[in-house]
């Protein structure tokens, strides 16, 4: 005597019919937007996908051509209403990765979409301090001159934008200017890090000449 046995229907899709569809909407934006493509990006758009849509990460497509530096596509997505504040997994957001990135042209283009100065990076910062830290000049002259951030903000590690240049700087040339621009903005010179230090002793410790100059010319002690 033979038993037979029904076994229940499965109600998912066969991986090939899945594959055949191909990817979302929304995947076919981010795509885009990584590699530049002006074309696709509008295509996918004018489709009605969610300007906004995240991926697994969390990302956006603004966020992704943050990424890729790609301001023409990052200009026709926020004049389609993309968030420069829509936070990824790893707390960034297109304002915050654009500081980060030294994207200024791009971060020009957000300070009329009101970004939320409040908002911050994992590691507690804003988009001044990794733009201090990276010497991104001209980033930080937008930053320290058309918008209200601040420039005393103390991140996690109990660092100011002015003690990131020293502690992660190379007192170079690119890391003087960003000094300048900082203290110029009002950047306290006294604010120490957790063991006390404050950043004229850590420049000295460093053998920047130039930068301790700067510090100790605005009150650094």
């Amino acid at each position: 005597m033979s038993l037979t046995i029904n076994w229940p229907k499965s109600r998912s899709r066969p991986l090939a019919e899945v594959a055949a569809q191909g990817p979302s909407a929304p995947e076919r934006l981010h795509a885009a937007a990584q590699r530049g493509d002006a074309k696709a990006v509008n295509d996918v758009l004018a489709a009605g996908v969610d300007v906004d849509a995240k991926d697994a990460r969390g990302q956006t497509a603004l966020l992704m051509a943050v990424q890729g530096g790609h301001t023409s596509i990052a200009r026709t997505l926020m004049e389609r209403g993309a968030s420069v504040n829509a936070q990824a997994g790893n707390q960034d957001t297109p304002w915050l990765l654009a500081g980060a990135s030294g994207r200024t042209e791009i971060l020009e283009l957000m300070l009329s979409r009101r970004p939320d100065l409040t908002i911050r990076n994992r590691f507690g910062g804003n988009a001044l301090i990794p733009a201090c830290e990276r010497a991104h000049v001209e980033t930080v002259r937008l930053l320290t001159s058309k918008s209200k951030i601040d420039v005393n903000h103390v991140n996690n590690l109990s660092w100011t934008c002015l003690l990131e240049i020293v502690i992660l700087g190379d007192g170079g040339p690119r890391h003087v200017e960003v000094t300048k621009l900082v203290l110029a903005a009002g950047a306290n010179p006294n604010i120490a890090d957790r063991d006390g230090v404050s950043p004229l002793r850590h420049a000295r410790q460093r053998n920047q000449r130039d930068v301790a100059a700067l510090i100790e010319a605005a009150g650094g002690r």
